[in-house]
C-alpha cells in the first residue's frame, strides 16, 4: 500500500493538470544476441546446448528419458525459456531494468543493452549447473511449444543461435486424443460444463466412447486441437529450418516408437557425441518399457486413467466419430499427407 501511494498521488496530479492518466511505458524490444556475446557468454558456459520441442503429447518427454541415457547427453523438461509465459524474457522486460542496463553511465554495458547477455547467463546457469553435477558435457531442455508455435522458435534464436533444435512430431489425431484426455485428468478446474459432461459420462459409460459412437471432443475443442497442432507442426519446422539449418533435427513419434535404438542414435549423432556405447541400448529398451505417464494418471484421476489407451499408435481409428474425422479432415488432412500419415484424404 505505501509503495502505490506515491504513484497514485502522481496519477491524480496528471489526471488535474492533463485531464488523463499517462500512457503505460513499454520497454524497446529486446535486442537479440550478438555473435560476440555468444563468444563470450561461451568462454564462461561452454557446454552445447540444445532444445526439444513439440506440441504437447507428442512424446517430448520420452524422448528427453531417452536422450539423456548417453552418458555424455543431459535433459531436463518445463524449463519454458521460450514456450510459456512469463518466459526468460520476463527477467529484462521491464522499461526501469531495461534504463539499468542501457544507462549512458552504465560504463559495463559498453554503450549497449545487457539484457540479452542477462538473459543468456541465467538460462546457461540453469542449465549447465545440472549438467555439472551430471558429468555432462551436452545438455538441453525439453519444452513443449504448443502456446507460442514458430514464435518459441524464433524466441530461442534470438538468445542461442547457437543451439540445435530438436522437433517431434506425431500423429495430430492421437495427439488430439491424448491431449483431450491430459485435460480430463488435471484440468477439471478449467472444464466447461458441457467438457465435464462428457467426461463424467465417459467415466460411467465408456463403451460407446472407445468404439466411435459418441464423441470426447466438443466441435470446438475438436477445431482448436486440430488447427494448433497444424499451427505447431508447420509453423515450427519452417522457423527452426529457417533459423537453424543443419542445426535442426526433426523425427516422428512413430519412427521412436518402432526403433528407438535406431532413431536415438541418429538424434546422438547429430548432437555430435563422441560415441554411442553399445550398453546404452539395455538402458533404451529398459526406458522404452516404463511409462511414468501412465502411473501419474493412475495417481491423479484413477476412475478415468484405467480407461484411457496408453501410448498407442492409431487410437484415433476407434475413438473418431465420423464428426471427428470430418473436422480433423478439413482442418489438419493436407499435413497429415505432407508427414506421410496418409497417402490421400481418403480416411
Amino acid at each position: 500500500m505505501t509503495e502505490s501511494f506515491p504513484r497514485r498521488i502522481k496519477q491524480a496530479a496528471a489526471v488535474l493538470l492533463r485531464g488523463s492518466v499517462p500512457a503505460k511505458q513499454v520497454r524497446a524490444e529486446i535486442p537479440a544476441i550478438t555473435a560476440d556475446e555468444v563468444a563470450e557468454a561461451r568462454a564462461f558456459f561452454s557446454r552445447d546446448k540444445y532444445f526439444i520441442f513439440g506440441h504437447a503429447r507428442s512424446g517430448t518427454t520420452l524422448l528427453a528419458r531417452l536422450i539423456r541415457l548417453h552418458p555424455e547427453v543431459h535433459c531436463n523438461w518445463q524449463a519454458h525459456f521460450f514456450t510459456r509465459l512469463p518466459m526468460l524474457k520476463a527477467l529484462v522486460n521491464d522499461v526501469d531494468v531495461e534504463k539499468w542496463l542501457k544507462h549512458h553511465s552504465n560504463r559495463w554495458n559498453h554503450g549497449g543493452d545487457l539484457s540479452p547477455l542477462v538473459m543468456r547467463a541465467a538460462a546457461d546457469m540453469i542449465l549447465e549447473r545440472d549438467a555439472m553435477k551430471a558429468g555432462k558435457r551436452i545438455v538441453g531442455d525439453k519444452s513443449p511449444s504448443s502456446v507460442f508455435h514458430g514464435e518459441a522458435v524464433r524466441n530461442a534464436a534470438s538468445v542461442y543461435p547457437d543451439a540445435s533444435i530438436i522437433n517431434i512430431v506425431r500423429d495430430g489425431r492421437d495427439t488430439s486424443l491424448s491431449h483431450r484426455f491430459q485435460g480430463f485428468v488435471d484440468r477439471q478446474d478449467r472444464m466447461t460444463t458441457e467438457d465435464r459432461r462428457i467426461r463424467d459420462d465417459f467415466v460411467a459409460n465408456p463403451e460407446p466412447y472407445l468404439d466411435g459412437e459418441k464423441s470426447i471432443f466438443t466441435d470446438k475443442s475438436m477445431r482448436q486441437i486440430a488447427g494448433s497442432w497444424v499451427k505447431n507442426v508447420s509453423e515450427t519446422e519452417s522457423e527452426a529450418a529457417r533459423l537453424y539449418g543443419d542445426r535442426f533435427y526433426h523425427l516422428r513419434y512413430e519412427d521412436l516408437m518402432e526403433s528407438p535404438w535406431e532413431e536415438m542414435c541418429k538424434i546422438w549423432r547429430f548432437l555430435k557425441v563422441q560415441g554411442i556405447p553399445e550398453d546404452v541400448r539395455a538402458a533404451v529398451d529398459g526406458e522404452m518399457h516404463a511409462n511414468p505417464d501412465a502411473e501419474w494418471q493412475a495417481e491423479k484421476s484413477s476412475d478415468l486413467a484405467r480407461l484411457i489407451p496408453k501410448g498407442q499408435q492409431g487410437s484415433w481409428q476407434k475413438l473418431f466419430t465420423p464428426r471427428d474425422k470430418a473436422i480433423f479432415k478439413e482442418i489438419a488432412g493436407d499435413l497429415l499427407i505432407q508427414w506421410k500419415y496418409e497417402k490421400d484424404l481418403e480416411w
